[in-house]
């Protein structure tokens, strides 16, 4: 036997933000993931190279692999790995089966840690407007899994949950009208306020409102399709007041991100905070240049330059790595002026104490051409993407200045179009497109080459003139242009275009 622990552990609802630190840690050290179908999902990116991944997820009717397999799964990945984390959705003590899992591998002398998760019956209320217990509304509340209620000896108390302030039924669309029914047959009020919530905590969440009376017909006039939250009493009557997650401002938009899986974080996390379904779908890549010939060069006469311009974060992270693999340090630009295109390059430096010299207004290569009239003689270094606009090094060599471009990666493009967007895309179902430089415009524009989707019914949003001018040369709708060209410009964008509709 290894040395080894199995992690049994909550995943919470599926919003990505709702698991615990702990939970999230261990995901990220895992030599084995074992996971559930359900709240799940957000996290499988965020486990280490090299880690085994089984699903083994469950649905109604299609078990991938059974509560014994999934046990003895448990139990041989123990004895062949030291990090095992069973990640499951909500919490696992919460109709999750947990104890189980404990009890077998416990009995094997296997040694297992829980970590807790926020389980789906409260957080998806909370998410809804709907707070599960309220003073003045219920002094008792009851979860009961909606499975319970399809069998014919239930082992459910119903003349006792009858009785209670609030029940939650967690996986019960299925048998709604039995669950309404056994209560009204045991004395609930029919006029009693019910909540379902699909799709809880996540951008897709939808809540339906009804009574014991007619909540049956609306899930089939609806059409309600599982994974749901019911939940049954007078609480659900401030859903109205408290329905926060629903009135975000871009709650139910479907948005795409085309920058690259490097980049892409700070977008989804802005545009999702907000309350859109913000899809990753990167259409480049960056990909530092190697065997860089102009960066040794760069190097050995570095004495030289007077002005260094970085145009990008990405110019920034790869020069600094750079230098470090040149066994060189930030100590290479004393006495250097560094100019910086935008307020994410510029952080780029001043997160490690360097405050840039100058950072121009509007964040365009343009923008850079009245700091240098005012320079003599400059020597300058262009450090940037491997093809980039030549407007800055013509300009400034035309006022006298010496200017070497030194490149420092270069964009790829990605070859194929999220199936996911793509199918959203042929159902006309996608809100917008976030456009933020030239090349996510090219990128996207060849993936659509291998599809039948016209450029002109592609909704975008831009970060800033260049790239509307690249949009329009491929023929898509351009709907906003971010005012200040930056990332929280082009979310501002995007927030004013829909905060009135």
């Amino acid at each position: 036997m290894t040395d080894s622990t199995v992690y049994l552990i909550g995943a919470g609802p599926g919003n990505e933000g709702l698991i615990t630190v702990r939970g999230l840690e261990l995901v990220r050290k895992a030599d084995v993931l074992v996971y559930d179908q359900l709240g799940t999902s957000a996290f499988l990116d965020q486990v280490p190279e090299g880690c085994q991944m089984y699903d083994v997820g469950k649905s109604s009717g299609n078990h991938k692999l059974s509560q014994d397999g999934i046990n003895e799964l448990l139990a041989q990945k123990a004895k062949e790995f030291k990090t095992v984390v069973r990640l499951k959705g909500g919490d696992p003590y919460i109709f999750g089966r947990g104890g189980e899992e404990y009890l077998y591998l416990k009995e094997r002398g296997i040694k297992v840690e829980v970590v807790p998760g926020i389980t789906s019956a409260i957080s998806v209320p909370a998410y809804a407007g709907i707070p599960i217990t309220q003073r003045g509304y219920t002094t008792s509340l009851a979860i009961i899994t909606g499975h319970e209620a399809q069998k014919e000896a239930s082992e459910l108390n119903w003349k006792a949950l009858a009785g209670i302030g609030t029940v939650v039924f967690v996986m019960g669309v299925k048998n709604i009208g039995k669950i309404c029914q056994n209560l009204i047959n045991e004395g609930k009020d029919p006029s009693t306020p019910v909540a379902m919530i699909r799709n809880g905590t996540l951008p897709s969440q939808k809540t339906y409102i009804g009574t014991l009376a007619t909540m049956e017909e609306i899930v089939k006039k609806e059409n309600i399709q599982p994974p749901c939250i019911t939940v049954v009493g007078k609480v659900v009557d401030l859903h109205p007041e408290l329905n926060w997650f629903e009135r975000l401002p871009l709650y139910g938009k479907k948005i795409v991100v085309t920058r690259s899986r490097s980049q892409a974080s700070s977008l989804l996390k802005e545009l999702k905070e907000l309350g859109a379904d913000a899809i990753e779908c990167p259409t480049i890549k960056i990909t530092e240049i190697t065997d860089n010939r102009a960066f040794e060069s760069f190097i050995e006469k570095q004495g030289d330059y007077s002005h260094l311009v970085f145009t990008s974060v990405n110019g920034v992270e790869v020069f600094i790595k750079k230098l470090l693999e040149a066994n060189k340090d930030l100590r290479i630009l004393y006495g250097k002026k560094i100019i910086c295109i935008g307020p994410a390059t510029a952080k780029a430096f001043k997160d490690r104490g360097i405050i840039p010299d100058f950072i121009p207004e509007t964040y365009v290569a343009e923008s850079m051409i009245p700091y240098f009239e005012k320079e003599n003689n400059a020597k300058v270094a262009i450090l940037r993407a491997e093809k980039a606009r030549e407007v800055l090094p013509e300009a400034l060599k035309k006022l006298g200045h010496q200017v070497d471009i030194i490149p420092l990666y270069h964009t790829d493009l990605e070859e194929s179009l999220n199936p996911e967007v793509l199918d959203y895309l042929e159902k006309s179902e996608i809100d917008l497109v976030t456009f933020t430089s030239s090349s996510t415009v090219e990128g996207f524009a060849k993936m659509l080459e291998k599809t039948t989707i016209k450029p002109e019914s592609i909704p975008a949003a831009v970060i800033g003139p260049v790239t509307e001018e690249s949009c329009n040369k491929y023929g898509f709708n351009v709907k906003i242009k971010a005012q200040e060209f930056t990332i929280p410009g082009l979310v501002e964008a995007i927030n004013f275009l829909f905060c009135d509709k």
